[in-house]
């Protein structure tokens, strides 16, 4: 009998391919989730909250639909449905009052600012969570820098004193992670000296060591209200978005002074990166899906463009597929929430 059109297809195919059809293993929802290479977990994932002062309900944060500035109280129930959804770590941002910010960001180094006061209120109520804070000076600042200024010129050494100061008291209030997100030479040896003579060797370094100039941290600014008090830019100290050799090397000399987990920030237009430093240091790496990458998706959502849940998913695998050991995303609640499902 004569081979039919369709018969020579399928034998061709099968002796192309020795016989193997890549969609069995794709025909089910059970055989996907077999075979699935990249898995993404609530373990895998940082909740970034806001914190502000006085009592009272959430302020939503207007560029950042769905995300709101909380009490120190409301920040306790955070950490709270973190430690039911299975959230290992919170990461707290402060909203500080202008009146209270100034050039050199004093706040920072109050062991009762907002940071310190909701860590340790944090800590009291979850004490199985685990609490992150950063290393910067923007958010107490009155000209919204990382660091102190001398002029228009960003001093590198005297900031980081003042970043060591600060990440003593944000330890001794409870902070198991300490985030150095400035870019500032040397400041991750100096944090770890600090918090060693203070007695703090357990408190963790998480450097934000390659942290780009980046057009994408505009929501998180206004959430910390640094975005209408910054004067010019941040490059002479965040990386230029064009290099990826600078990463490596910043990387490296970071984990030479004490770091004990690195992060890359932006997250998604910089997965070269994070799978380049993943791949070449072998050390647990972090990265952060920005403010500006989750205001465009919740945007695209909003108007109907994408379906949300499903895009939040498949991005954060992404993540994980470049090799990051987890991400900080404001999605944290409802993907740890969703994951309770298979994709």
């Amino acid at each position: 009998m004569s081979e039919t059109g369709l018969q020579a297809v399928t034998r061709r195919i099968d002796e192309a391919t020795g016989g193997a059809r890549m969609r069995r293993l794709r025909q089910a929802d059970w055989s996907r989730r077999l075979v699935r290479e990249t898995q993404l977990t609530a373990n895998d994932l940082i909740w970034p909250i806001f914190v502000r002062d006085g009592d009272g309900e959430p302020e939503p944060v207007a560029s950042m639909p769905g995300v709101s500035r909380l009490s120190v109280a409301g920040c306790v129930d955070a950490a709270r449905e973190a430690a039911d959804l299975g959230i290992p770590v919170v990461a707290i941002f402060p909203y500080t009052d202008p009146a209270l910010r100034d050039e050199r960001g004093s706040q920072a180094v109050n062991p009762d600012n907002l940071v310190c006061r909701a860590t340790r209120a944090i800590k009291k109520a979850t004490p199985n969570v685990g609490v992150m804070c950063d290393a910067a000076l923007d958010p107490y600042t009155s000209h919204g820098h990382d660091g102190v200024m001398d002029g228009e010129r960003i001093l590198n050494d005297e900031s980081v004193e003042i970043l060591a100061k600060q990440s003593v008291v944000q330890a001794e209030a409870g902070a198991d992670i300490i985030g150095p997100s400035d870019m500032m030479d040397g400041r991750v040896a100096c944090i770890r000296e600090a918090l060693d003579a203070h007695g703090l060797r357990d408190t963790m370094i998480m450097a934000y060591s390659a942290k780009y100039a980046s057009a994408f941290y505009g929501p998180f600014r206004d959430a910390v209200g640094s975005n209408a008090l910054l004067r010019g830019d941040k490059r002479t100290y965040q990386m230029d978005f064009a290099n990826s050799d600078e990463a490596l090397r910043e990387a490296a000399q970071d984990l030479a002074e004490g770091a004990d987990m690195i992060m890359v920030k932006p997250g998604l237009p910089y997965l070269d990166v994070l799978a380049r430093l993943v791949r070449e240091l072998q050390i647990p790496t972090f990265a952060y899906q920005t403010s500006g990458e989750y205001s465009m998706m919740m945007a695209a959502t909003q108007n109907g463009w994408l379906d949300g849940p499903k895009a939040t998913m498949e991005v954060l695998t992404a993540y994980k597929r470049a090799g990051a050991s987890g991400i900080l995303t404001y999605f944290a609640p409802q993907v740890a929430s969703g994951l309770k499902t298979p994709l």
